[in-house]
């Protein structure tokens, strides 16, 4: 029986701090695996809208709630990018770029002459 004392001491059963310890630690890693899943999807998944590209204006400006996306196509694209480059705040100068990329100039260059 000289082996039991020893054993006990060596393996002690999980008390309530034990277990509290390994739950915050499990809570944790789950914590983190969701959130690294969430930065990987949402670097890779660039969203509904995608990049500026064939008569379609995608713009990301800044907002009171950290960020807002604008979006339009065919004649809602135009009428953005002409008041974009009109326009001389930060929101037209943040758009211009983009009309670009969609294919859509200002009106005194789309004649050529």
């Amino acid at each position: 029986m000289s082996g039991m004392p020893g054993q006990a001491a060596d393996s002690p059963l999980p008390g309530p701090r034990r277990r509290r310890r390994l739950t915050l630690a499990a809570a944790g890693a789950l914590t983190v695996a969701v959130a690294s899943g969430l930065t990987a999807w949402g670097v890779a998944n660039p969203g509904a809208y995608g990049r500026s590209h064939d008569g379609c204006v995608t713009v990301t400006v800044p907002s009171s709630t950290g960020g807002a996306l604008e979006h339009g196509c065919g004649g809602s694209a135009r009428a953005m990018c002409r008041a974009a480059f009109a326009g001389h705040d930060r929101l037209s100068l943040a758009t211009r770029p983009q009309c670009r990329l969609a294919g859509i100039e200002p009106a005194a260059t789309r004649g050529g002459g």
